[in-house]
């Protein structure tokens, strides 16, 4: 090639560049004000004493101090934290891929229907009221009267309010809850999976549906299910408003006190801005970590 013509080359890439970088440039500064710059302030303020009124104070480490050596409540709400992330987070991240793979089995007016149906739950914060009346502590509610009309009991079950009862059913509706984006990604991601790839899976010995998903659909879908993954850590890691809408703020005995509603407590209403930026940072450390060691699980999967 002569020299002229790479010159215009590299010109014209470089051109190409800038027009991407220019596309790109509203989202990225959006992205740097409204995430990179609050999760930054977070740090920093972390380190400080700060109520919203008085001038902040350096602390330094008393925060963190405080948070894991005289916060009698923190370590609960870690445990119940860690709790819905363990249960929830895996089975709702299997559940949206097993159903998205069973709901694109169908055409596609039913799919639409299905997906929709799915889907819904999580469409608006009060679609688990049905939840309320069903369990709900009097004798109105449809279990309770279910149960005495059968014998079962004598006296209304005060399901929200005993610790017996409260964690499992706040983990069952959060479930029904949970499928959300992931579950879209997940359909749109099996949409896109080439067809061809099944019959050159059946020529080298592919025999079955589960080879199929196991040896093609997951390792073609590494990306969507990646995505998927950081959004159901997100999502498990920082429940807070079912919880609450359910079983009171607070909680009896902080039975279904998390993270996130600790975090809530201190900064809206203590207003104790300092100590919530470091609850704040513990938690985004957490999901970090739960991140990258999915995401390394993903990635030996698709191998």
């Amino acid at each position: 090639m002569k020299p002229h013509s790479s010159s215009k080359a590299g010109k014209k890439l470089g051109k190409e560049r800038l027009q991407l970088h220019l596309m790109i440039a509203p989202f990225a500064i959006l992205f740097f004000l409204f995430t990179v710059l609050p999760v930054i302030s977070s740090v920093g303020l972390s380190f400080f004493s700060y109520d919203m009124i008085s001038t902040p104070s350096f602390a330094g480490f008393k925060n963190y101090i405080h948070m894991i050596l005289y916060d009698d409540i923190f370590p609960i709400s870690v445990k119940n934290t860690l709790i819905f992330a363990v249960i929830i987070g895996p089975i709702s991240f299997l559940l949206s891929f097993l159903l998205a793979w069973m709901i694109n089995e169908f055409g596609p007016k039913l799919r639409g229907v299905l997906s929709f149906l799915f889907y819904s739950p999580a469409l608006g914060g009060s679609t688990f009221f049905i939840w309320q009346v069903l369990f709900s502590g009097d004798r109105l509610g449809y279990v309770n009267s279910f149960l005495i009309n059968m014998g079962l009991i004598t006296s209304p079950i005060q399901w929200f309010k005993d610790a017996q009862y409260a964690m499992t059913l706040v983990i069952i509706v959060q479930l029904w809850v949970s499928l959300g984006v992931s579950f879209l990604a997940n359909i749109a991601g099996l949409q896109n999976v080439n067809p061809e790839i099944y019959e050159a899976g059946a020529i080298d010995g592919i025999r079955n549906r589960w080879q199929e998903v196991w040896y093609i659909t997951l390792p073609s879908m590494k990306n969507i299910l990646l995505f998927g993954c950081v959004m159901q850590i997100q999502a498990s890691f920082s429940i807070s408003g079912i919880p609450v809408a359910l079983t009171g703020f607070p909680s009896v005995n902080y039975m279904t006190h998390t993270i996130v509603t600790h975090l809530t407590d201190v900064g809206t209403i203590r207003y104790e801005m300092g100590y919530a930026a470091a609850i704040s940072v513990f938690l985004f450390a957490i999901m970090a970590v739960a991140r990258v060691l999915i995401g390394k699980l993903i990635d030996m999967t698709g191998k």
